[in-house]
């Protein structure tokens, strides 16, 4: 019964409704908490993101498309990332998908703050340390992931891209997810951006954060919300 209970973020089928989430994701007078969690959120992901940049075992599959195109430019990886999600977001056009404000806070929040923390992140020499930092970065970035689907102000610009990919191929959404991000990571690879530990620890990893910091958030929210006042 211990092991269920301990696993049962494994489970969670949706994404929770607390507090700070919007009624509708498409509205253009979003509640001011669902906005101000969301930045919150999006502050946490960017971070974690950098701390898998400053870790240098491995990034997840489309920053390193970030560093490689950082590798060919010379621009920051912060303006590499902003660059690309714009890009993909102009893929929505034909896909006939649409954004909300999570979508553009999306861009524009995780790129700035990509170039604002990785000046000061610790780069260590210890292989063990480095790979503790990639997994911290991980954890971060799930914790952050969870706050800002809470908000449901809008999905990402990848996520937009995979739902209207899937509705146009019929392919499952698993396989048509998986694609993109292999995509990514071996157009960026081949560019020099770093693929390693980090990009593992990303790729199955990910997923039982985010759901794991949605089922606690959950539990600690829905449960207040729940009591009498």
């Amino acid at each position: 019964m211990a092991k269920d209970g301990a696993l049962a973020f494994l489970k969670i089928r949706a994404v929770p409704h607390l507090f700070w989430s919007a009624p509708r994701p498409l509205t253009i007078r979003p509640p001011a908490i669902s906005v101000a969690m969301l930045a919150v959120g999006l502050v946490l992901f960017g971070l974690g993101e950098a701390l898998l940049i400053a870790s240098g075992v491995g990034v997840s599959p489309w920053t390193v498309l970030a560093q490689g195109i950082t590798n060919i430019t010379g621009w920051s990886v912060g303006l590499a990332t902003f660059v690309i999600s714009v890009t993909v977001l102009l893929a929505w056009i034909p896909l006939r998908q649409t954004p909300g404000i999570g979508t553009i806070l999306n861009i524009i929040i995780i790129a700035v703050v990509l170039d604002l923390a990785l000046p000061w992140l610790p780069q260590f020499e210890s292989l063990a340390l480095r790979v503790a930092e990639a997994a911290a970065g991980v954890i971060v970035t799930g914790i952050g992931g969870g706050i800002y689907l809470i908000a449901n102000l809008g999905p990402g610009p990848r996520d937009g891209l995979m739902t209207g990919l899937q509705r146009l191929s019929g392919f499952p959404i698993a396989g048509v997810r998986s694609a993109i991000e292999i995509g990514a990571v071996a157009l960026g690879w081949s560019l020099g951006g770093v693929v390693g530990i980090g990009t593992l620890l990303f790729a199955f990893g990910i997923g039982p954060c985010v759901a794991a910091s949605m089922y606690a958030l959950q539990q600690v929210f829905a449960n207040k919300q729940s009591e009498p006042g």
